[in-house]
């Protein structure tokens, strides 16, 4: 999400009014920042891998193999929802404020730092409604061997495919509506 920054740095130094200019649409110049921000967010994915791996983590290539698409899927709504904050922000400060109180929330209510059996119940209805959740949960399920899962793997991906959807959609016409 925070990748999105970028976005406001091309406002900022004159570079996105040079890109605006040019005859594609908004649409192709929002898909163009989701793919590059995203691509940098798999490269920081997969050196976690590796150093997983170099640390004596066990993983198999097929864990391996499974997880990197997977991350592709997880990445492309998380980097949306920095480029729609970033669409929407002006400043540098805003945007890193706005978008730590939406990261940290969605983190630690996603089950990635402990179960959502501590959570109290009036608290628990965030962890469903948290994409992120299932975006752990499937991770889990490819990486660890027996994972008790809170959904089946098809239903995580189906759950995240649908945020994908969303978040892209909300993306491209918040951007293309950006001055």
């Amino acid at each position: 999400m925070f990748l999105g920054i970028s976005v406001i740095w091309d406002r900022q130094f004159g570079f996105m009014k040079e890109i605006l200019v040019a005859p594609v649409g908004r649409i192709s110049i929002f898909t163009g920042k989701m793919f590059g921000v995203g691509t940098s967010a798999m490269i920081q994915g997969i050196i976690v891998i590796v150093l997983g791996i170099l640390i004596g983590v066990p993983l198999t290539i097929l864990a391996v193999s499974l997880a990197i698409p997977l991350m592709l899927l997880i990445t492309v709504g998380l980097v949306c929802i920095g480029l729609i904050i970033a669409s929407l922000m002006t400043s540098l400060e805003s945007f890193g404020t706005i978008v730590t109180f939406v990261n940290m929330p969605m983190f630690f209510l996603s089950g990635a730092l402990f179960p959502v059996t501590n959570l109290p119940a009036w608290l628990k209805w965030a962890f469903y409604i948290n994409p992120l959740t299932y975006s752990v949960d499937a991770m889990r399920t490819v990486m660890i061997p027996g994972w008790h899962y809170i959904l089946p793997l098809q239903y995580d991906i189906l759950i995240i495919f649908v945020f994908d959807v969303v978040t892209v959609i909300i993306g491209t016409y918040m951007f293309s509506r950006r001055q």
